[in-house]
């Protein structure tokens, strides 16, 4: 069965948005759509253009969109910690930083044993505060969306800052290309995309799923999905544990036990989402050159 702006696969997909709903247009004129961020307090979206070195900000209550900031050192990916502070992956500067509420920006991480990292990429925050980041190649293979360069770690890692200490682990070694990352509602798993596929023609192109413990540290590791139309990049995950990720035909839902029951179609390639709204259930959706968003029957999972 399909909509005018969905695509439903299974019945457990329509139950989750009334049949008049409808993809909205909010902004156009970007270059890359990425790594958006919801501050709930201010009822503002915080996301990214990278090739365009900036980053802008959509205002729920009068639906105008400006910069937030420029240049901004190839910023990809972004959320929000549980203080309401913006914490951002760098790809010119190969670093994660942290925005304060004065607006000062203090750096979280950018290198590891010495050696700077590639170009974090996307990133999550914990209840624990610790902070998880990927580290993939592509803000260092090409000048588009940062500075090429050769990498100085020679693999791509995802990593966990410690709240605490700040000290940093190379949490999962066996990616190709790391890249969008969320955990479930109760934190005892971790999805993480690899679109390894860019860089190798039989290189994988699907979400991995990983138990996690008390003390961070990962096993278990299973594919959960491989991307039916070109390649996964960011995702959310929704109050039911259904990840709802980008793809090259718009949005595609997951149920948590794999099934792919669903898509929101949209006319671009989708790099990323994000769940905004005072009740968090309107999707956001970065795709290449806009933000669209949809109203959902279902919210976001928030950690804060």
């Amino acid at each position: 069965m399909s909509f005018s702006d969905f695509t439903v696969l299974d019945e457990r997909f329509s139950r989750l948005f009334t049949p008049a709903a409808m993809l909205h247009k909010l902004a156009t004129g970007l270059h890359w759509a990425e790594g958006p961020a919801y501050f709930p307090l201010g009822r503002f979206l915080v996301f990214s253009d990278a090739p365009n070195n900036r980053m802008m900000r959509y205002d729920e209550c009068n639906g105008e969109t400006s910069v937030f900031r420029q240049p901004s050192n190839n910023t990809n990916g972004n959320t929000v910690d549980r203080q309401g502070r913006l914490i951002s992956c760098e790809h010119q500067r190969r670093r994660v930083t942290r925005t304060e509420h004065d607006g000062s920006i203090t750096i979280l991480a950018d290198r590891h044993d010495g050696r700077r990292f590639n170009s974090p990429n996307d990133v999550v925050v914990k209840l624990d505060d610790s902070i998880w980041f990927t580290d993939p190649t592509y803000g260092i293979d090409t000048d588009y969306e940062g500075d090429q360069a050769q990498s100085e770690i020679g693999a791509s890692h995802l990593y966990r800052i410690d709240a605490k200490t700040g000290a940093i682990d190379a949490v999962g070694r066996d990616f190709v290309q790391p890249n969008g990352l969320a955990f479930s509602p109760d934190e005892r798993k971790l999805y993480v995309a690899d679109t390894g596929r860019t860089h190798r023609p039989d290189g994988p192109a699907h979400i991995r799923v990983f138990d996690v413990d008390g003390a961070g540290k990962l096993a278990r590791s299973r594919v959960f999905a491989d991307c039916t139309a070109g390649l996964f990049d960011g995702f959310r995950i929704d109050t039911s544990g259904r990840i709802w990720t980008s793809a090259f035909d718009g949005v595609h839902c997951y149920d948590p036990d794999g099934t792919l029951i669903g898509k929101v179609n949209v006319p671009e390639i989708v790099a990323n989402v994000c769940f905004g709204g005072p009740k968090r259930n309107v999707l956001y959706i970065c795709g290449t050159t806009s933000l669209y968003s949809v109203k959902l029957f279902v919210g976001g999972h928030k950690t804060f």
